[in-house]
């Protein structure tokens, strides 16, 4: 069944059009991912697609009976609104605490749903909690298209993978989903929409189905788009050659890319950088021996043996409060140890990405912000690149240069802010979040930059397919107060996580199950109690009223009004206090 569609849709803000003629629509069932350059209208598609932008042209047709639900990148609920309100609005505990598609998305979200979350004001919740909230809200609602803008922002990878498993097992649900976590697009998407120019390109599958296609397209191409065709052929390589080849993919066909890459090389010459690293760092980067690591009188981590060497590429991975930025902040002496030791190379020169961006005059000019770290870098085997032309790199084109630092977006601060650590030619990068805002074509710009870093990479990300790409090997932090070694990766780190949570004896499972159902039962019981009580007291003052009214009809016609309608209102609960008592 066809749901929605557009129809010689445009749409310009100012003089820029983003949106130039577009005709497209979505049927049941399907799952639609959005890629394109940042400010390229992606977000606007998706709100015309919602009604809440009405286009310059054209328009959108629905089904009459299709229910539509956004989740646009700004969060926000009524003043004094609650999580259960925003989420479950005026459903009785009994009936939801008993649905298991609410229990799934709640425990799948946030872990559980307890009264000490389901109570917390909207307001008072960070930015990352309120995003899951209001997603937590599309998922628990019965509709048949939601439209997500970023929906993977603030979750992590365990997150990403259980909201993708999430999705998946709805059938008759249909998504449309902007985001840059191409993983995440590759789970769940059976068809691409490209944003480019105005235009709306469609390409069938996943995000690696993409990437295939746009390869096709390359080889006819015009010599003036040859930078973009590299980086896309040299993704193709390494989704041919990575980790992901080495699991199912069954959107992409791999043996039809072989003619495609046969003669490309591997993403990233290993020998060649891992030489070039031992050169300019020694044998000795980081070790941590017995170290423990505390953040006040919380301690994250401790007696962990950690040896960092040179070109070593590490992706890390963790639970939300495990301590992988103390972890990183340690390594650079920015947080002490509460015990052990931490040895450091002599001619290591880190460079710490946080997720907290450098305050920078804003009146700078880009480029003169990133001169001011140094005028030229050098990558390595005798490559270097001017301030320029690593400002292009990154995504900033000869004009944006020349915009004032102050004018910049977010995601524009924290590519300049990436930009100005690489141009002070650091042998260790630690990387916390580096791919926060950044669009799909800028991401696969910085990953091509990293292929040729001849140093040491330590990388925190809830970007799985952003990690798998730069990173060779990984650790993860699993709330232990250990670091374990992952050979097998983040499915690994995955499976660790599932294993803690599935090993609980079934019986105390069980057992937790009722108490929490028998506890909500006796909260809605109570709750019905209570108006039952209102209502017969009420009831009470009416007719004694009644027989000293005497003949004031106006007020025995009011009062009798009343009278009908309580005794309504208490029948209905007496229905919901039975129904509450059996269930």
């Amino acid at each position: 069944m066809n749901l929605l569609n557009l129809e010689s849709v445009s749409k310009a803000f100012d003089i820029r059009p983003l949106l130039d003629n577009v005709s497209l629509g979505v049927n049941e069932g399907e799952r639609i991912g959005i890629v394109g350059r940042n400010g390229g209208g992606k977000s606007t598609l998706l709100k015309i697609m919602a009604s809440t932008l009405e286009p310059d042209e054209g328009r959108v047709a629905k089904s009459n009976a299709v229910r539509i639900g956004i989740l646009s990148q700004t969060d926000t609920a009524a003043m004094g609104a609650t999580v259960r309100e925003v989420v479950l609005g005026d459903i009785p505990v009994h009936q939801w605490a008993s649905n298991s598609r609410i229990r799934e998305v709640l425990a799948g979200l946030f872990g559980g749903h307890s009264d000490d979350l389901l109570d917390r004001d909207f307001h008072s919740l960070s930015g990352g909690e309120r995003r899951r909230v209001n997603l937590a809200k599309l998922l628990v609602d019965d509709l048949e298209l939601i439209l997500l803008d970023e929906p993977t922002n603030h979750l992590d990878v365990e997150g990403v993978a259980w909201l993708a498993s999430h999705l998946r097992s709805r059938n008759n649900l249909s998504v449309v989903v902007i985001t840059h976590d191409r993983w995440f697009l590759d789970e769940i998407s059976d068809q691409i929409w490209e944003v480019v120019d105005g235009k709306v390109l469609s390409y069938e599958g996943g995000y690696s189905a993409f990437v295939l296609s746009k390869a096709e397209r390359s080889r006819q191409s015009s010599v003036e788009d040859g930078k973009r065709n590299m980086l896309i052929r040299k993704e193709l390589a390494w989704l041919r050659r990575g980790a992901p080849a080495r699991t199912a993919k069954p959107k992409f066909r791999i043996e039809a890319a072989n003619t495609l890459i046969a003669n490309e090389p591997p993403p990233r010459n290993e020998a060649e950088l891992l030489n070039f690293a031992a050169n300019r760092l020694g044998n000795t980067v980081y070790e941590l021996h017995q170290a423990s690591i505390s953040a006040g009188e919380l301690e994250l981590l401790d007696s962990i043996y950690w040896n960092i060497g040179p070109g070593d590429r590490i992706g890390i991975v963790g639970v939300n409060g495990a301590g992988k930025t103390t972890l990183i902040r340690a390594l650079t002496g920015e947080h002490k140890l509460g015990a052990g030791k931490l040895v450091t190379g002599v001619t290591v020169k880190p460079a710490f990405l946080s997720q907290h961006l450098e305050e920078l005059d804003p009146k700078w000019r880009v480029l003169e912000a990133v001169e001011k770290v140094a005028m030229r870098v050098e990558l390595g085997n005798g490559k270097e690149l001017s301030a320029s032309q690593l400002c292009e790199r990154l995504g900033f084109n000869k004009d944006q240069q020349w915009t004032p630092v102050g004018d910049l977006s977010g995601g524009e601060r924290r590519r300049l802010q990436l930009t100005r650590l690489l141009m002070d030619s650091p042998n260790v990068l630690l990387l916390d979040e580096p791919t926060n805002d950044f669009d799909v074509e800028t991401l696969t710009a910085l990953e091509d930059l990293l292929d040729s870093f001849g140093g040491t990479l330590l990388v925190i990300s809830h970007d799985r397919y952003f990690l798998e790409r730069v990173c060779d090997t990984f650790v993860g932090l699993t709330g232990d107060k250990s670091l374990r070694d992952l050979p097998r990766g983040i499915e690994e780190y995955l499976e660790l996580r599932r294993g803690s949570q599935i090993n609980k004896p079934k019986a105390e499972i069980k057992k937790v199950a009722t108490i929490l159902e028998q506890k909500a039962a006796k909260k809605e019981l109570a709750r019905i109690e209570k108006q039952l009580e209102r209502r017969v007291a009420r009831i009470s003052e009416i007719e004694a009223e009644l027989t000293q009214t005497g003949n004031d009809y106006e007020k025995l016609a009011t009062l009798t009004n009343e009278l009908d309608s309580l005794k309504a209102e208490h029948a209905e609960l007496e229905e919901q206090w039975l129904e509450a008592n059996i269930s």
